[in-house]
């Protein structure tokens, strides 16, 4: 038996059957969303979005035969060198790339457009991976933490500069590995609480969320009595939610751009301006709820075929699952996106080495966070980012990031019993 048939009887077919239904499912909604029934063309017409897809899913099938022969410890060895590689091009195209919808993130050549913030997530798990593999860094500690924050923190400060709030939150998902790794469980709650604190300050006036904010603190003051450390924490508290209050109105309008505004804007009263900023998230959710329990029919989605929601191919394609399969696809394709997740976790958790395991762990982390923002901006629970949704959303650069991410994983995943023996 040759090695390259060896590798191929090692690898996870069970991930990689879920990764093909998923692309191929999309593909066929991708052509759902440009289907003309008073003008016919095949799904494989590159007048259409969907025959332009087949070209992209070709290219991730040679993705994936590239980097099946590649040496599985390439990876491993390179990964500095192809975060910096990454990073490098976030700086071009910061200075040479094209604008599209208000963000300087895309290389345009010719025809394709590439977007290297979607490749960065990959480059980023992997200096990741690496970086805790190799460090005997402690998270529990100060130093560890500010010794290991560049890594992701660089490439945000480089996308934000772009433009494209919405790609720099999915990097945000990286601190779910930090806790994996061993960084204090407070920070998670300092950060949740910061959320919330943002959207109840959207919804509540900050001058009444400030004096309730105040007197709870007053009264767990008088609780705790003579405990001065908790008094001092509560204090700290007290400060910081102050503080959180008095900084979302400069942010919004100061820092956000006025098409990002009018998201939030979307997100806290969609009904405010029907027909300006809470367009999309309206018709999304009509298009959704008018599907049903089992969706009108492939091909038959009335929202869809009018172009009431903008960018329905690529942000908002779950509108056309919504509409045209109902209640009943949605809740299949969740299922197919949690099993996709659960079996990136076991695949994580089964490895031999930390590089493979904490990779995994960040491809997981990745995945969840798309699949979650960009199904709960369509049914308006996130204000509308950007963040396609995988393997449907149209567009190269996404396809080709999330496939180089997955099967990076399985290979590594197929070459674990030769960690322990390398």
């Amino acid at each position: 038996m040759s090695r390259q048939d060896s590798i191929w009887n090692r690898v996870d077919w069970l991930l990689i059957t879920l990764f093909f239904v998923l692309v191929i499912f999309g593909w066929l909604n991708i052509y759902a969303v440009g289907y003309d029934a008073e003008q016919v063309q095949s799904i494989f017409s590159f007048d259409l979005n969907s025959g332009k897809q087949l070209i992209w899913i070709a290219g991730s099938v040679v993705l994936i035969i590239v980097i099946m022969i590649i040496d599985f410890r390439f990876f491993d060895s390179f990964a500095y060198y192809i975060y910096a590689g990454f990073i490098f091009m976030l700086i071009l195209v910061l200075l040479f790339g094209t604008e599209i919808a208000g963000n300087k993130s895309w290389f345009v050549l010719g025809p394709m457009r590439l977007q290297p913030s979607e490749f960065t997530k990959f480059a980023t798990a992997l200096a990741v991976a690496k970086f805790f593999s190799t460090r005997n860094v402690r998270l529990d500690q100060f130093s560890g933490q500010i010794q290991s924050a560049w890594i992701v923190l660089l490439p945000i400060v480089l996308i934000v500069m772009q433009g494209d709030v919405g790609t720099a939150m999915v990097f945000l998902s990286f601190i779910f590995v930090y806790y994996r790794e061993g960084l204090p469980t407070y920070y998670l709650i300092i950060g949740t609480s910061a959320i919330a604190i943002f959207i109840l300050t959207l919804l509540i006036e900050p001058l009444y969320l400030t004096i309730a904010v105040v007197v709870l603190g007053v009264l767990l003051i008088a609780f705790f009595n003579k405990r001065k450390k908790y008094i001092v924490m509560v204090i700290a508290g007290v400060v910081g939610v102050i503080g959180v209050i008095g900084s979302v109105d400069y942010l919004i309008s100061d820092v956000l751009k006025p098409h990002q505004q009018n998201r939030i804007k979307a997100l806290i009263n969609p009904d405010a301006d029907p027909l300006g900023f809470g367009w999309n998230v309206t018709q999304s959710k009509i298009a959704i709820g008018s599907g049903g329990s089992f969706g009108k029919g492939f091909l038959e989605g009335t929202q869809t075929k009018f172009d009431f929601v903008p960018e329905q191919s690529t942000d908002f394609i779950f509108c056309t699952i919504g509409e045209e399969h109902g209640w009943m696809g949605s809740f299949i394709l969740i299922i197919l996106f949690l099993g996709l997740l659960l079996r990136i976790l076991f695949i994580a958790e089964r490895q031999k080495g930390n590089f493979a395991r904490i990779y995994g762990y960040a491809v997981a982390c990745i995945f969840f966070v798309h699949f979650g923002i960009n199904i709960g901006m369509t049914i308006g629970l996130f204000p509308v980012a950007g963040i396609p949704l995988p393997f449907f959303s149209y567009g190269g650069s996404s396809l080709w990031s999330f496939t180089i991410l997955l099967f990076v994983l399985i290979k590594l995943d197929a070459h674990r019993m030769q960690v322990l023996t390398r």
